[in-house]
This record gives C-alpha cells, structure tokens and sequence, in this order.
C-alpha cells in the first residue's frame, strides 16, 4: 500500500474546524492526525474531548488520536466512544505499556506507541509485535510548526530493521516537520504514514499540497 497522509489538525483553523474537516475528506488524506495534549506531558494544551466529539461529527475518515498525556490509560474506553481508530500512547507516559496496548486492543482499536526524539527505539523491541503503529516523533511534542530532527532517518530506519526481523506488522508514523522535501527520505527509511500539519494547513492550496505528499509515496 502506498504511503499514508494523515493531515494533523493542530495546525487547521480552530474556528474553521467544519471547513478544514471537509477539505481533509474531499481530498487524498488518508487519515485524520488529532493531538491531544493536556499541559503536562507536554507544555501546550490542544483539543479537549468536546472538541474531538464535533470533529468526529464532520471526519469521514480514520481518526488517528496520538495522545501527549500522562495516565492515558485513564481515558482509553472515552476516546474509543468519540471514534478513535488508532490510539497513541507515549512510551514515557505509560508505567505498564504492554498493558495499556492491550487495553487499547480490548476497546477494538489499533494501538500505537509513540517515542520523543530522545527515545531510543530499540525500547521497543520485546513489544514490536503487539504495537499496531509506532509514531516518531520528529520534532519535540508540544507544538506545531518546528523544526525537522535529522537523527529521524536513522531512527526510522532501525526500527523498520527490528519489524521486520521480528515479521510483525506494524506500522511506522513519522510526526513533526514532514514535509514535500523529506517525505521521500523518511518513506525510503520506511515510513508507512506521514503526519503533515503546518506544510498542508498553511499551504495556499492545502488539497494540493496533500497530492503532492501522496504522489512521493
């Protein structure tokens, strides 16, 4: 399958969300990226579950929900009820992570484990096969808009090597910075999906932009 775009909504118009909901159905966006982040996990605040709830009433497409929160296993069967496909919790933020996957699975939904940029991604190795998706994370979490971490590639292409001598498979996201200049590399690496926000939110043609990020892969 080719690559897999999934516009983030942190960097939509937040007073537009119907607008930019509707633009991520019509075009070739596979996914919708939603950031929850709760201000201490990570220094911002972004969506809350009322607004996750009214996105999910205009998203005709995969919600991919990566939460930037500590104790995520607390929300687990809430975010299952506002329409996550795939849930991402952060390794750093979870004391038992082999549990909260299969907490996660039990609700019917794909589990995803994300890593900060410092998070070697061998940690992942006694787990790979029960992760459905493991998000890298490309830049530091907590805003949009930042710059691209080089060491990526190299990450991406480590744990590419881990899946499949471990002949799981899992899924690898690449989230921060990606752009129509990079997504080549990362998808040689091994990237199965791109997270894309400021490059298609701020493009002057943001349709046009996802194209472009579709054509690479």
């Amino acid at each position: 399958m080719s690559v897999r775009i999934a516009p983030s909504l942190l960097a939509a118009d937040f007073a537009n969300l119907e607008r930019d909901c509707n633009m991520v159905n019509n075009s070739e966006a596979d996914w919708f990226h939603i950031d929850i982040m709760d201000g201490v996990f990570v220094p911002n605040i972004s969506f809350g579950m009322p607004v996750l709830a009214a996105i999910q009433k205009h998203a005709k497409k995969l919600l991919d929900v990566h939460l930037m929160i500590t104790d995520p296993d607390r929300y687990i069967e809430d975010f299952k009820r506002l329409g996550a496909g795939v849930l991402t919790v952060h390794y750093e933020a979870c004391n038992h992570l082999h549990r909260s996957i299969q907490n996660i699975k039990s609700q019917g939904m794909k589990a995803g484990v994300a890593l900060n940029p410092h998070t070697p991604v061998s940690l992942l190795k006694d787990l790979i096969e029960e992760i459905d998706l493991v998000c890298i994370m490309s830049v530091n979490p907590g805003f949009g808009g930042q710059k691209f971490i080089e060491q990526t590639y190299s990450k991406v292409a480590a744990l590419k090597e881990s899946i499949i001598q471990s002949n799981s498979k899992t899924l690898i996201e690449i989230d921060g910075g990606v752009t129509t200049e990079n997504a080549a590399k990362l998808i040689e690496c091994g990237a199965d999906v791109l997270v894309a926000g400021s490059s298609v939110f701020k493009a002057s043609n943001p349709e046009k932009e996802i194209q472009k990020l579709k054509a690479i892969g």
